[in-house]
């Protein structure tokens, strides 16, 4: 089984559980929201921007802390520099990560994930992800977060993002 079919697979199954988990469990959410970010390190010498979107399952393990599952998609956009020599002018990448959410207080929030990130290229094979972040619930729904997201695999391509969502 290909690695690409066993995540697949792995996220099937756990999507399933969250929803019939979700069903008992009241403080449990879905979330679904826009992405944007700016490449940093050496990223940001291939690539000048980040847009994408992602769903995520956020489910009540204890008082104020959520177990998280998330699925997505991240296109990098490409420098004139980069395309003039006939690369790309944008790549797509699948972030799938698990993490947990703490509160501090009423909206106040800080996030870690882990997971791995799948390029969207034929063979372009996955990459290790990590992305810690903190962020704002608002009353009504909406939620704001900023974070720093990393995918190593014989190096590592960053980003500072901002995601918008909105839970339900």
């Amino acid at each position: 089984m290909t690695m690409k079919k066993l995540l697949l697979a792995i996220l099937f199954v756990g999507s399933a559980s969250a929803t019939c988990l979700a069903q008992a469990n009241q403080g449990s959410k879905f979330n679904i929201g826009v992405e944007a970010g700016l490449p940093v390190g050496s990223t940001h010498d291939l690539y000048n921007s980040v847009i994408g979107g992602s769903i995520k399952y956020e489910l009540s393990v204890a008082s104020s802390t959520f177990l998280t599952l998330s699925a997505g998609y991240n296109s990098f956009h490409s420098t004139d520099d980069y395309q003039a020599v006939g690369a790309k002018s944008s790549v797509g990448f699948v972030p799938l990560k698990a993490g947990l959410k703490y509160y501090f207080n009423e909206g106040f929030f800080g996030e870690g994930q882990l997971g791995v990130a799948i390029n969207t290229v034929k063979d372009g094979g996955s990459a290790f992800a990590y992305s810690p972040g903190i962020g704002y619930s608002f009353d009504g729904g909406l939620e704001a977060g900023v974070r720093y997201e990393g995918w190593s695999k014989g190096g590592t391509i960053s980003q500072v993002g901002l995601r918008v969502g909105y839970r339900f």
